[in-house]
């Protein structure tokens, strides 16, 4: 089979990765791609916009292109599922209609609230003083998010009403274009995050392995929100018996919910959760594809072969397929950022060092990279994801920062503390 990818992460390089090692895959197609795909073996880069559905189209029917996997989520907003099976492909990835979910959390709060899905409280708002009354109503710490898209950086955990009411009026400003015409306003949860993405068919949905993301630019989770500044899967905090809860309290009922808005949903789920103090699960917010250094740090322990599941989901026969099997021991991912992430930041400078650092035994995801004059520079905010795979998460967290410190770029910023919770569990409960 020939699978084609739309994206140019960190995710993307990480998806083309798993399937290639399917003997049922013969090539990857990545749409944009990066440096990384770009060097792979079977994989080849084509220069076109994820947003460039009649192209990505036009390629996949001429190319027999037997899956299409979407990663990032504006195109999927956009109705990229809808476009490409409507042209009769094979798509793993929810339509505009499910896409929602993440395109607007105004829409995903009014279903977790039909549907009775633990989740904070929460009031929408379209006009400025509106909004800031409540937040003064109300009082601090409370949660500011644009409603639509805005690359994993429209919310903000304010400490002050005056924190607050100044993330209120940039939204309103247009700090996040057309994601802004909205603001969510909830209240603070407290606790430990969770990502727990799952792969389903519209009627039968399976959790992944349990993953822990660092969102915060600053070591000791401190500074401003970023996409992910490093993972680890899976997540001591997710024990057997919460991940059943969740299964049975937050992703049973969301199905549920968008098969009663005859929404077809095919693809992933992702749950953002925070446990809460009393060991309750509990939505922060819901996304509509993989998760991103999250899938980093899942798919390198997954055994399972990647393309059969996402093509159960696709066919929707997941209900078909055993059990998913994973590899034991933990995996670890460090991200190497740009000087001025997540702000502006720099780009075009030259990265060295790679190979040195797969040869301690990691994996090296390009995130922001591409090939210049036949060298690799920087090309993004993120610009790796380096992965290690251990038998316990001091193995994976210590091989992962060896390699970090084999690559070199101008201004390279990355945290040293990458999975200090899980070390700090490992070495109490050993």
């Amino acid at each position: 089979m020939k699978v084609l990818v739309v994206g140019n992460g960190g995710r993307e390089h990480t998806l083309a990765w798993k399937l290639l090692q399917s003997p049922k895959v013969e090539q990857v197609t990545c749409i944009p791609g990066n440096g990384g795909t770009a060097a792979m073996e079977q994989c080849q880069n084509l220069p076109l916009n994820a947003e460039d559905f009649e192209g990505i189209g036009r390629f996949a029917l001429v190319n027999g292109i037997g899956l299409v996997v979407v990663g990032p989520e504006a195109p999927l907003a956009a109705g990229i599922a809808d476009y490409l099976k409507h042209q009769h492909l094979t798509v793993f990835g929810p339509t505009r209609l499910g896409a929602q979910i993440e395109a607007s959390k105004a829409w995903a709060k009014a279903l977790m609230q039909e549907a009775n899905i633990p989740t904070a409280r929460a009031a929408v708002f379209t006009e400025l003083d509106a909004a800031q009354a409540y937040v003064q109503a109300q009082g601090a710490p409370i949660v500011v998010k644009a409603d639509g898209l805005a690359a994993g950086k429209g919310v903000t955990v304010a400490s002050t009403v005056a924190e607050a009411q100044a993330a209120i009026a940039a939204i309103f400003e247009g700090q996040f274009g057309k994601a802004g015409h909205r603001v969510v306003i909830e209240e603070c949860l407290v606790g430990q995050e969770v990502s727990v993405l799952a792969l389903t068919d519209g009627i039968t949905i399976r959790p992944l392995l349990p993953a822990q993301d660092h969102k915060r630019i600053g070591e000791g989770d401190t500074g401003s929100n970023t996409g992910g500044m490093g993972a680890y899967a899976p997540a001591p905090i997710a024990t057997p018996a919460l991940m059943e809860r969740v299964q049975t309290e937050i992703l049973e009922p969301t199905i549920a919910a968008l098969q009663q808005r005859n929404i077809d949903y095919r693809g992933v789920l992702y749950a953002g959760l925070m446990i809460t103090p009393d060991g309750s699960p509990k939505v922060i917010e819901f996304n509509c594809r993989f998760g991103d250094p999250e899938t980093q740090v899942v798919l390198p322990l997954l055994e399972t072969p990647l393309d059969s599941l996402l093509l159960a989901c696709a066919q929707k026969r997941l209900a078909d397929l055993p059990p998913i099997t994973w590899k034991q021991g933990a995996a670890a991912c460090v991200v190497m950022a740009a000087e001025g992430y997540p702000a502006k930041f720099r780009k075009g400078d030259r990265i060295t060092g790679i190979d040195d650092a797969e040869a301690q035994g990691a994996v090296v995801f390009h995130a922001g990279t591409q090939i210049k004059q036949n060298s690799l520079v920087t090309d993004g905010g993120r610009v790796l994801g380096v992965t290690a795979v251990g038998d316990t998460f001091d193995d994976a967290i210590t091989q992962a920062y060896a390699a970090v410190d084999c690559i070199q770029f101008e201004g390279a910023y990355y945290r040293r503390d990458i999975g200090h919770r899980a070390r700090a569990i490992e070495s109490t409960s050993s």
